[in-house]
């Protein structure tokens, strides 16, 4: 009973990692990444689609990001879109094809850029926190029950201590890569 209760706080640690890494991938570098631009949302066709769904997105060169949309028509409604979303890149249409070209970070831009990372990072720690959280109560939760002795109960939070303090490291590694990224110039 103890190994699933460990088997789902690693997993569920896991994709807490899995989820900062793609939150890190939307904040922008100095560097062109579709992964900038392929979440935000685009009204068309009556309903809300991300923009991977509407179009082809590439990078041809490290300052610059292509969107082809695949119907024409959808052209005005993805320039709207990239617009009115939070990026800080203004694009660019021939009314086939949208250029994002990205802009070289000022100083403080990068400054503000690393303090939503850290932000986002102690968002993180408090997910796989939450996670060994709810693992510890479920290990006591069978020791009152008496499915559980004292001395594997120990055992078994100590592997979720193990656990946790494995990730948080994981979480700041990443962190620390993406901080470099944005400081680099």
């Amino acid at each position: 009973m103890t190994d699933e209760i460990l088997l789902d706080a690693e997993d569920r640690m896991d994709k807490a990692v899995v989820a900062f890494e793609s939150t890190l991938a939307t904040i922008r570098t100095g560097r062109a990444s579709t992964k900038l631009v392929e979440h935000i949302s685009v009204e068309q066709y009556g309903q809300s689609m991300s923009l991977i769904q509407l179009a082809t997105l590439s990078t041809p060169e490290a300052t610059l990001i292509t969107v082809q949309p695949w119907d024409k028509s959808s052209v005005n409604a993805i320039m709207k879109a990239l617009q009115t979303s939070d990026i800080g890149i203004m694009p660019q249409s021939d009314g086939s094809m949208i250029r994002l070209p990205i802009p070289p970070l000022t100083e403080d831009r990068r400054k503000d850029l690393v303090k939503q990372v850290h932000g986002k990072t102690e968002d993180a720690r408090v997910a796989v926190r939450n996670v060994r959280r709810h693992a510890m109560d479920e290990l006591k939760k069978q020791l009152r029950e008496g499915e559980l002795s004292e001395d594997d109960e120990h055992r078994a939070m100590s592997e979720v201590e193990r656990l946790t303090q494995q990730h948080v490291e994981r979480l700041d590694s990443i962190a620390r890569q993406k901080e470099q990224e944005l400081l680099e110039i």
